[in-house]
């Protein structure tokens, strides 16, 4: 099996769930896609225009979730975790359908959208694939958030820096090669948030599908998940599937290497919007070659679906 060349879906998969932050339910099946499709939202409630593409140029919002949106107001909204799901299983073309606006949140995690399509199959096109090589070192910040992108071998490597008051949380650092490490814990980490910032959320519209099924909840020096956390680093892995589902708005998988402090969604969008303002600060390489040192995709993924 030729791992450079573009794979979809062997067959459609569904997932239903509450959305995170409308509270409504949702349903969601993915289907196979051509070469060179994509991937591509499609609304089914909507009928006309409803075609959304995760382009980080379609990206509308940014707070507490990565939102994508057409030209005619269509929106999608908390894309991250499927997107980084997909990146990682090395899918390329994928046609996502869904009865309403938002992604269901599953259990805040990447988890089940990995176990569900790694058991559906995936299928192996001869298109080759092609990926986005950074040549220039490009940084934004805002006030102590800081990220950047530089150039790198033959690997996306992602430095990430998290710094909280709660002791918790407090400060913790994980830094990943995303080619080529088990990146199961980073799949498997949910999303969080502090008690005390619930009802602020709410009180602007968001979280109403937020519960403890979800997200991992700390209330000063608790955690109030009876399970607690899944790894030590759960809350700073968490951030990295979400950065990781971030970078794939760039359309492709890329080649560099990320550091980031106190970062989000906003931080890595504002990164891709800036490094592809000028076309000097990258390439896009069509892989021809039958192999390369590492496949681009991680090991451990491959070892699971071969």
């Amino acid at each position: 099996m030729n791992y450079l060349t573009q794979k979809t879906i062997k067959n459609n998969v569904s997932f239903s769930g509450v959305a995170l932050h409308s509270g409504l339910n949702v349903n969601m099946r993915i289907k196979p896609a051509e070469p060179n499709f994509g991937i591509v939202f499609k609304r089914m409630d909507i009928k006309n225009n409803n075609l959304v593409y995760p382009n980080f140029l379609n990206v509308s919002n940014t707070s507490l979730n990565t939102t994508v949106e057409n030209e005619y107001g269509v929106k999608v909204s908390t894309i991250e975790h499927l997107m980084g799901a997909l990146f990682g299983l090395g899918i390329d073309n994928a046609l996502i359908e869904m009865d309403n606006e938002e992604v269901p949140i599953l259990d805040g995690s990447a988890k089940e959208f990995i176990e569900k399509i790694i058991s559906c199959g995936l299928q192996v096109s001869d298109s080759p694939i092609k990926i986005i090589k950074i040549n220039n070192e490009v940084k934004f910040s805002e006030g102590e958030r800081s990220i950047s992108l530089k150039p790198s071998t033959l690997s996306l490597d992602i430095d990430f820096e998290l710094k909280y008051e709660n002791k918790i949380i407090g400060k913790q650092r994980n830094k990943v090669k995303v080619y080529e490490e088990d990146l199961t814990d980073i799949y498997n980490s949910r999303t969080f948030c502090l008690f005390e910032d619930i009802e602020k959320i709410k009180k602007i519209g968001l979280a109403k599908g937020g519960s403890l099924d979800n997200a991992v909840v700390v209330k000063n020096n608790e955690i109030l998940n009876s399970e607690g956390l899944r790894n030590s680093k759960e809350f700073v892995n968490h951030k990295i599937l979400d950065c990781i589902g971030d970078l794939y708005t760039s359309g492709y998988r890329i080649i560099g290497s990320v550091k980031c402090s106190r970062g989000g969604h906003y931080l890595t969008n504002q990164l891709l919007r800036k490094v592809f303002q000028n076309r000097e600060n990258f390439s896009i390489i069509e892989i021809k070659e039958k192999n390369l040192p590492h496949t681009l995709i991680n090991n451990r993924i491959l070892k699971s679906i071969a």
